[in-house]
């Protein structure tokens, strides 16, 4: 189920979403998702279908890229967020926000 994991990046220092933000999804199996934010700084879709399953997963987003194309200076070229799936919770949905400025981060497990 490709919505099992969701994200939303929201730009702190401009005051809206991150429109653009390449993000890398990391399964516990070794595969590797892609998705890029969308006008509401959302990703509900990855590149292709997964089925959610208990371990490690990552979140890798291309933060230097978004702020590049805005020729404003960051401190953090990528932001790996790398959270646990229980076995308990393989069924539950993951959203995990991400809220962004040049110099500094914040994420945490939304609903």
């Amino acid at each position: 189920m490709s919505a099992a994991i969701t994200t939303h990046v929201l730009d702190v220092s401009a005051g809206h979403p991150a429109q653009g933000v390449a993000v890398i999804l990391s399964h516990p199996s070794g595969r590797m998702y892609e998705g890029q934010t969308d006008a509401d700084g959302r990703i509900s879709d990855w590149s292709e279908a997964f089925e959610l399953e208990p371990g490690e997963y990552s979140l890798t987003f291309n933060v230097g890229d978004y702020f590049g194309v805005q020729k404003i200076e960051s401190f953090y070229r990528s932001v790996p967020v790398t959270f646990f799936v229980s076995e308990s919770a393989s069924r539950a949905h993951y959203h995990v926000p991400l809220l962004l400025s040049p110099f500094g981060y914040s994420t945490y497990r939304g609903s």
